[in-house]
């Protein structure tokens, strides 16, 4: 495997083998160091020293489903459950175009309340509002049609993370029911229709090992999305994961330093659950790669309330009222905050990020 991100950088497809080979050397500082470097000059030569961000509203949290990794999952009585109205997530757009954001964020459970006619009104005046801004879903599976409706209703782009590759694994972090290849079908309906699509899966989740993680790996070498967001697993105390422990740092940032390598034009986040696992995991998600923050643009009422998995950050200097203090933790790694779309750049060979 001599010379394996040279080959990597040129589009080379390695097998499964291959890839547990090059995972395996996550904690060798040499290796780690020498990808970092690769990383961030191919981030600077389609992003420059740009940081874009996106003002997140997370609108409701309540959802449909029951698996096993989240907080918010169906099962957890304890979740304290809340829904914004129109009104409210007007409001947040308002206040974030005010601070400069022209990327919003819609994210939330699989809530029934939230039919294809509640989400289209609310993306068809937030776009009449804001006709420069990109809207951003994260609002789970739904039918092609639905992803039809919300697209013409002005939706630009649709984050939905495959978790992972591996249909076996899926079944045991998922209830009965919910497939990959039905997660899979859905990602791929995106991109036909049109969306800026992101992908991703979580680092260290249980039972994962590093043949999954060469799986997410090919996956997303062949699905091509424009966006990938991994973050290291965080158990939540109210789920049946409660006790696995979180996943690493580390081969979180070193998996962002590959998928920079792989999808060179791909926008790629530097996520809340790195800042939660570490007070410098978003600067290190950034020094491997990375290019996007999401500050919370989510009324102070409900943060707290959306919480995924436990000590979530949710009103620190991640918070969308806080931006110039993110600001100034950029600047001093050498990187600045843009406040414009952010749009995915086409990579070198044609293909579309």
């Amino acid at each position: 495997m001599a010379h394996w991100m040279d080959r990597l950088a040129s589009g080379e497809q390695f097998d499964t083998r291959q890839w547990v080979e090059i995972l395996s050397q996550y904690q060798n500082e040499t290796v780690r160091e020498a990808l970092f470097a690769r990383a961030r000059q191919t981030a600077q030569r389609y992003y420059g020293n740009a940081i874009y961000v996106r003002g997140l509203i997370e609108f409701t949290n309540y959802c449909k489903n029951d698996c096993f990794y989240c907080g918010i999952r169906r099962s957890n009585a304890c979740a304290q459950r809340y829904r914004l109205t129109k009104e409210d997530i007007l409001s947040c757009c308002e206040e974030g175009y005010a601070l400069g954001f022209r990327t919003f964020v819609l994210q939330g459970g699989e809530d029934g309340r939230f039919t294809d006619d509640a989400i289209c009104d609310i993306v068809s005046a937030m776009r009449e509002g804001w006709p420069d801004c990109a809207i951003t879903l994260s609002i789970g599976e739904r039918s092609e049609e639905s992803y039809r409706r919300l697209f013409a209703a002005g939706a630009n782009r649709y984050l939905l993370r495959h978790e992972t590759a591996d249909p076996e694994h899926y079944a045991r972090l998922h209830p009965q029911g919910l497939t990959l290849e039905h997660r899979k079908a859905c990602l791929y309906a995106l991109k036909r229709i049109g969306y800026q699509v992101g992908s991703g899966f979580m680092v260290g989740s249980p039972y994962q090992t590093l043949e999954h993680l060469a799986q997410d790996l090919q996956f997303l070498s062949q699905l091509r999305p424009h966006m990938v967001g991994i973050g290291p697993f965080i158990p939540h105390r109210d789920t049946p994961f409660k006790d696995f422990k979180a996943g690493s740092l580390e081969m979180t940032v070193y998996l962002l330093g590959i998928l920079r390598l792989m999808l060179p034009g791909a926008l790629l986040p530097a996520t809340t659950a790195l800042g939660t696992i570490s007070p410098k995991g978003r600067e290190m998600g950034i020094l491997a790669g990375a290019n996007v923050v999401m500050p919370n643009l989510s009324p102070l009422s409900v943060r707290k309330k959306y919480l995924l998995y436990d000590n979530k950050i949710a009103t620190g200097e991640e918070a969308a009222e806080h931006l110039a203090a993110l600001q100034r933790r950029m600047q001093a790694i050498g990187y600045t905050i843009v406040t414009d779309r952010g749009d995915c750049k086409p990579a070198a060979k044609g293909t579309r990020c």
